[in-house]
């Protein structure tokens, strides 16, 4: 339709750009130049014309009046909220003349970027700021807060595989959804679920919690946090023990069978039910019903990489299919990420062939170490520079974090929509659009198809994408490689690898025109790709004993830029094992005397990470910071059900409103992530207790794995 001032309407085709699995198709419906509505669109399918509660008002989002629309200055304390308006051509003429002081002083290395999936846009999203940072020389930042170390060990045991499509769900007849909350997490995979238990397939849900998804579920199994290694370790024993292995396949698919036996061979039901807290029985059953149902499919969330060891309970699951035989039937196998099928060109969207060889590396999850002097760093960081992040809101060690932005010697720089906790503590804050307001190509990890996001409305007031931000630092910086005068349009073209078979009968054309397009891939109903094995493996199977373990725990060059294809780092097990938590009461009985209780901090229902905790819709969804506990745990503090409590360990606390419900194990407590400090009681989130300890793999975050205790915030305040 046109768009007039008569008050005609036309429909924009466009796609959510947050770090969710769905990547939803949208449908915009703007109105004399002004975005009015927002929703699903009904042919696309896999998100059939439902959006979820983050987004389904999105157009709120960008015309909110806390929209930062315009570059501003910082003229109080950092933190306080306090900015002047200026233009962008002071803007960058301010970050310039800093940079480049700090540069002749210390070298660009004092320097540092920080960003990660604000938007998952190829253009404006993980990636869009690397090749301006390497060619400055700054400090690489190393992002590996989601799915690194699952995917280091997905890697070492089947392969960059895109696995089973999510589609094909609906052909299982085994589901087991393993630390995954479909339903707040991957909603619009659900309906494929429910339609293959409508069916009679049997879906089983793994998670401490019972989540609404395990309410949905046929059976649920509850697990100590940390633990989950050890009940698939045993889910093998069972296998093998009663032969109910696939000796075809494991013969003539699969890579060191024999040592795999001899390594579970020792790890009964028993052994694990007393590490996890799931009955031997229970367990015998799990392996039995998913050895012999088919097609079986194993769903793992991100969830099960955030505990010490969480890289090897990926590898011990990533075995199960194959030792079963699931591969061989559409529907059956594991799904991880099918970002992996998207034939991005990662070189052309980093390059990191311009970086200086032995150039910094610093990981984000050590960002208040880094800032604090904590870390020894040669130079120290005099310089941040934000975007598609809020690390005050996400990162672990806040408290360590908030102290370092609030040094005065520290020039920060953040590009973003609102006012962040971040944005706070900024000397130069950017206007950054929305996607409404700019032209992306999306990729998904949890489905098939590629989206395109035709803009529907002009950049609201000043605000500009990343790609145009990168453009005007990188042209005031003098960098004169026309790599840094690309267009969008040019960069879309070059972004994917337009000669893989994956994007044959794909063109930009038809993209735009409407809107998403699946891969060319085979449809669900005979997509099996490893039914012959073809694993993209050293070895070509999959790799029970890994050969990429020689590597070391490496971090794949997703996470990290590098010439080398691995970094490698002490070699590791080429078995999957079991790691004990770092802080749990079996494992560091010291630590639970004074803090006894496991702490777990999932995504909000109503939240994507920090994004849209401050909109009044996700806000009367999420309602308060809150905390669930068992009630046996709250009867021993005397705590009542919306109490107000103090959540506390030697890293610092937090408050939230107590939540009394046996969906929770006891010595567990459930806090969801996302709330902003500066609008929480007290200034403090969940990620003030949250350790700064890497998992075994992939130098992964551990999330779920802290003790803490709870206490009524009066007696807290009490005994201050």
């Amino acid at each position: 339709m046109t768009n007039g001032s008569d008050g005609t309407e036309r429909i924009v085709l466009a796609a959510c750009p947050h770090d969710c699995p769905d990547t939803c198709s949208m449908l915009v419906t703007v109105r004399d130049g002004r975005a009015v509505a927002v929703r699903g669109n009904p042919d696309h399918p896999f998100t059939r014309g439902g959006l979820c509660v983050k987004v389904n008002n999105y157009q709120d989002r960008t015309y909110s009046p806390d929209r930062v629309l315009h570059p501003l200055r910082r003229t109080g304390p950092k933190g306080s909220g306090r900015f002047e308006r200026i233009g962008w051509d002071e803007a960058l003429a301010t970050i310039a003349r800093r940079w480049q002081a700090i540069i002749a002083e210390d070298g660009p290395t004092a320097i540092l970027p920080y960003s990660y999936l604000g938007t998952e846009g190829v253009l404006n999203g993980l990636n869009v700021g690397d090749p301006f940072f390497n060619r400055l020389g700054a400090t690489v930042s190393e992002r590996t807060f989601c799915d690194s170390g699952s995917s280091t060990a997905y890697f070492m045991t089947i392969g960059p595989t895109a696995g089973v499509d999510p589609e094909a769900f609906r052909f299982s007849r085994y589901i087991v959804l393993w630390a995954c909350n479909t339903m707040s997490t991957n909603l619009h995979h659900w309906p494929f679920i429910a339609e293959a238990q409508a069916q009679g397939a049997k879906v089983v849900v793994i998670d401490p919690v019972r989540t609404r998804t395990a309410k949905k579920a046929d059976w649920h199994i509850p697990i100590r946090p940390g633990t989950d290694a050890a009940l698939a370790l045993a889910m093998m024993q069972v296998i093998i023990a009663e032969d109910l292995v696939d000796h075809d396949y494991v013969a003539n698919h699969t890579l060191g069978f024999d040592d795999l036996k001899a390594r579970v061979a020792g790890f009964t039901p028993e052994k694990a039910a007393a590490i996890t807290g799931v009955p031997a029985e229970d367990i015998r059953t799990l392996a039995r019903e998913f050895a012999t149902t088919d097609p079986a499919v194993l769903r793992i969330g991100v969830a099960l990489e955030r505990h010490a060891g969480g890289g090897q309970t990926v590898r011990a699951a990533a075995c199960l299919p194959a030792l079963t035989g699931a591969w061989r039937h559409p529907g059956g196998g594991i799904l991880q990420l099918p970002v992996w099928a998207f034939p991005l060109d990662w070189g052309r969207l980093m390059r990191p062939d311009f970086l200086t060889p032995g150039t910094r590396v610093l990981n984000q999850w050590r960002l208040g170490p880094a800032l604090t002097g904590e870390m020894a760093l040669d130079p120290p960081i005099r310089a941040l520079f934000v975007y598609n992040a809020n690390p005050a809101v996400v990162a672990p060690e806040q408290a360590k974090i908030i102290r370092g932005l609030c040094r005065e010697d520290l020039f920060t720089v953040v590009s973003e929509q609102f006012l962040t906790d971040t944005a706070l503590h900024a000397d130069i804050v950017l206007p950054a659009t929305t996607q409404l307001e700019q032209e992306d190509i999306m990729y998904s990890w949890g489905h098939f198809y590629l989206s395109y996001n035709n803009p529907a409305v002009a950049p609201l007031g000043e605000a500009v994408p990343n790609t145009e931000l990168f453009r005007r630092l990188a042209a005031t910086m003098g960098f004169d490689d026309p790599f840094f005068r690309r267009d969008d349009r040019q960069m879309i073209e070059e972004a994917l690898d337009w000669a893989s078979p994956a994007l044959a009968g794909i063109t930009l054309e038809a993209l735009r025109r409407d809107g998403y397009a699946r891969l060319n891939l085979p449809p669900a109903a005979d997509y099996a790709p490893h039914r012959d094995g073809n694993f993209p493996t050293p070895s070509g199977k999959c790799e029970f004993a890994a050969s990429m373990a020689a590597n070391g725990d490496f971090v794949l060059p997703l996470f990290r830029q590098g010439s080398e294809e691995f970094q490698s780092c002490t070699p590791v097990d080429p078995l999957p094992h079991y790691i004990p938590p770092n802080e749990s009461p079996s494992t560091n009985p010291g630590l639970a005397a004074s803090y006894p209780l496991n702490l777990m901090s999932p995504k909000s229902h109503a939240f994507l990470n920090s994004s849209f905790a401050n909109m009044p819709q996700q806000l009367h969804h999420a309602g308060e910071q809150s905390l669930m506990l068992h009630p046996a745990d709250a009867r021993e503090r005397n705590i009542g059900d919306g109490m107000p409590v103090v959540i506390s360990n030697g890293r610092g606390s937090f408050q939230a409103v107590a939540r009394l419900s046996e969906d929770v194990l006891p010595g567990v407590v459930v806090a969801p992530m996302g709330h902003w400090r500066s609008r929480s009681p007290g200034e403090a989130t969940v990620q003030a207790v949250n350790s700064g300890a890497f998992a075994d793999l992939g130098a992964a975050p551990t999330f779920s794995d802290n003790l803490v205790e709870v206490a009524p915030l009066a007696a807290a305040r009490a005994a201050e």
